[in-house]
């Protein structure tokens, strides 16, 4: 390692791979808008165009919503493919201890992969949380929030504690209140009594919509820091599926990118290495490939995850729910990957959408690395 900090070479890898992640997230982060708006705002009837999703953007958050949550996927990405890569490169080093030609079988490329899938969604979990929800925001109509602060009553005490600089909805709350005025009782000002109980928090009963919880304070203060990694198993599942196919796919490629190119060669080569190196373009277009490949094959998941997110469930809900024993609803395997059987019909809505991100994506991480590096690194 001293070695490596003094020939420069660990900083310049690191900061090639960081600057690649952020290029290939940064243009292909509006097709991740477009798909989180069709996944989170599809129903069983309703079904949401990427023209519509586009247009709903613009109307309520100008061009710039298209980008709205991008620093914090840069960040969770920079860490998370890192560690994807890494982990897979570290196996893969493994697997090739004691062989002459350092070959890496496509089965041991899935192992490697899943298991730095699986890096991958401990890491960017928290951020994948915050920027789904700031691009529900950027999709959603706003109250006016000078007005509505000027005409709400003041907030309790324990209402603030769980969710701070929130504004109450008076006219669900009024509705509330009237709906309830035909039974018995003695309280003399029923509204203000209800606003002590932090379940009539919104005035209706419901939770808080996910662009009032958007950030991690608010996360942390009303459902709990263990809201950051809600639905892991969803995730993991996901992205040990996405990593298993990507690299699957790639080696695949790799191996027949090679073997084409050791055809016409005169002798024949024995090892890879006397074949030499691909070119960078024909690697970065095999990414992108390899991105679309895996984005299809775990899309289902990705859509249960990225709904389930934008579901508010407070503290004193999910103790109520534990009190209870509740069970969560579905088939066994719903169950266990944290798929909502709701939402059977709506797992691969998107999909499409999701596979180009993911190739572009892909493509550009792969061919600016080499291209950052050819340029950092002495020859």
């Amino acid at each position: 390692m001293e070695k490596l900090i003094e020939n420069h070479q660990f900083a310049t890898h690191a900061i090639a791979a960081s600057a690649s992640v952020s290029l290939g997230t940064a243009l292909a982060y509006p097709l991740d808008t477009i798909k989180t708006i069709i996944q989170v705002g599809s129903g069983p009837s309703k079904k949401l165009s990427p023209s519509q999703v586009v247009n709903r953007v613009f109307r309520f958050s100008g061009y710039s919503g298209l980008y709205s949550g991008l620093g914090w996927l840069t960040l969770g990405r920079i860490s998370g493919v890192g560690a994807r890569f890494g982990i897979y490169e570290i196996l893969t080093a493994f697997y090739k201890d004691g062989r002459h030609d350092n070959y890496v079988q496509v089965s041991e490329a899935v192992l490697a992969g899943m298991v730095g899938g699986a890096a991958e969604t401990i890491m960017t979990s928290p951020f994948e949380l915050i920027k789904v929800r700031q691009q529900v925001t950027a999709a959603s109509r706003a109250p006016n929030a000078a007005a509505a602060a000027e005409t709400a009553p003041v907030v309790s005490p324990m209402i603030n504690k769980l969710l701070r600089r929130y504004t109450l909805d008076v006219k669900s709350l009024t509705q509330t209140v009237s709906l309830l005025s035909v039974l018995n009782h003695k309280h003399p000002n029923m509204a203000a009594a209800l606003q002590e109980y932090p379940w009539m928090m919104t005035g209706t009963g419901n939770p808080p919509s996910a662009m009032d919880v958007k950030r991690p304070l608010d996360v942390a203060s009303l459902e709990g820091w263990r809201a950051l990694w809600r639905n892991l198993r969803s995730g993991l599942v996901r992205d040990c599926v996405y990593g298993g196919v990507f690299f699957g796919t790639w080696q695949f490629l790799h191996e027949a990118m090679i073997g084409w190119k050791a055809v016409g060669m005169n002798p024949l080569p024995s090892s890879e290495e006397e074949v030499g190196p691909l070119s960078p373009i024909a690697i970065s277009i095999a990414a992108g490939f390899s991105g679309a490949v895996a984005a299809a094959a775990s899309h289902s998941f990705d859509t249960a995850r990225t709904r389930a997110q934008c579901v508010i469930l407070p503290k004193y809900t999910a103790k109520e729910r534990k009190f209870l024993k509740w069970n969560k609803p579905g088939k066994r395997l719903e169950r266990w990957t944290g798929i909502h059987p709701t939402d059977r019909n709506l797992l691969f809505r998107g999909i499409g959408i999701r596979m180009a991100r993911s190739s572009v994506a892909s493509t550009i991480i792969v061919g600016s690395y080499y291209l950052v590096v050819d340029l950092l690194v002495p020859k």
